[in-house]
């Protein structure tokens, strides 16, 4: 009959809302903390990318392998996905393990503690992908406009990665934090859907979250972009491609301030 969700905010600041659907015994969790790119200090680009590829592998409680097994022993692929402002962490399991599951997600949200060794091995895999990201030309192209539209130093002209220099200086109390600034129940939006009660759902999270009181940092302000008064373009020579890639983009108008711009479109072009 159309969506219905139930919305409600803890009295500790975390935004809950339910969607019942029946179209299968499966339930999404999707916990939101505005914790992105645009929190972290200028001087470690990349810090909140690489918090969401390291923040699973160990609690106050829970080792790296227990949660990968108790998600895996339910078939749950827990995902952590970072952009400007949010850094997500996502799921989908079975109705009957939505109780379990959530109290699994909960903690991995609340109770990292960045293990040494989990934090080396994710820089090598980061620093990897950031140098394949050097030679791919359709990646290269998007953050060269970035920095186009919006300046180098800017969060929104930043390449979310961050760089090789950068990541090889993060720490585990760089890690530590960010999360304790920005991972707070006011800044926290869990959504939940799919095939529960929306309201014992809601107390589901209520009890996972009711004892948690932590102020956040102050929010920090997307930083003012100069209007460009022309066209400007950047060629970047990679020789040994076949094809290659044209970001185009603009900026246009905030939905804070109408004088500045925080959004950009781009279209890529593949050609010979």
């Amino acid at each position: 009959s159309g969506l219905t969700p139930v919305r409600g905010v803890l009295p500790n600041g975390t935004v809950v809302i339910v969607q019942e659907t029946a179209f299968s015994p499966a339930v999404t969790i999707n916990m939101a903390f505005r914790a992105g790119s645009l929190e972290e200090p200028d001087d470690l680009t990349g810090l909140a990318s690489f918090l969401g590829r390291t923040i699973d592998r160990g609690t106050a409680t829970r080792s790296a392998a227990a949660i990968a097994e108790a998600l895996d022993d339910r078939g749950v692929a827990l995902r952590a996905t970072t952009n400007r402002h949010v850094l997500t962490l996502s799921c989908t399991c079975l109705a009957e393990d939505f109780q379990d599951v959530l109290a699994v997600v909960a903690d991995v949200a609340r109770n990292p503690i960045f293990p040494q060794e989990e934090i080396d091995k994710r820089r090598a895999e980061t620093i990897t992908a950031i140098r394949q990201d050097q030679d791919n030309p359709g990646i290269r192209a998007a953050e060269a406009l970035q920095a186009l539209l919006y300046g180098a130093t800017h969060p929104y002209g930043r390449p979310a990665k961050g760089t090789i220099d950068s990541v090889e200086r993060f720490r585990r109390q760089d890690l530590a934090a960010h999360h304790a600034a920005h991972f707070t129940p006011s800044t926290l939006s869990v959504a939940i859907v799919g095939d529960v009660n929306a309201t014992a759902a809601a107390a589901d999270v209520h009890r996972a979250f009711e004892d948690w009181h932590v102020t956040p940092a102050p929010a920090r302000d997307v930083p003012p972009v100069a209007p460009h008064a022309s066209r400007q373009q950047v060629t970047i020579e990679m020789p040994e491609k076949s094809q290659s890639d044209i970001a185009y983009g603009f900026t246009s108008i905030s939905r804070l301030d109408p004088t500045y711009c925080h959004h950009w479109v781009m279209n890529n072009i593949l050609g010979q």
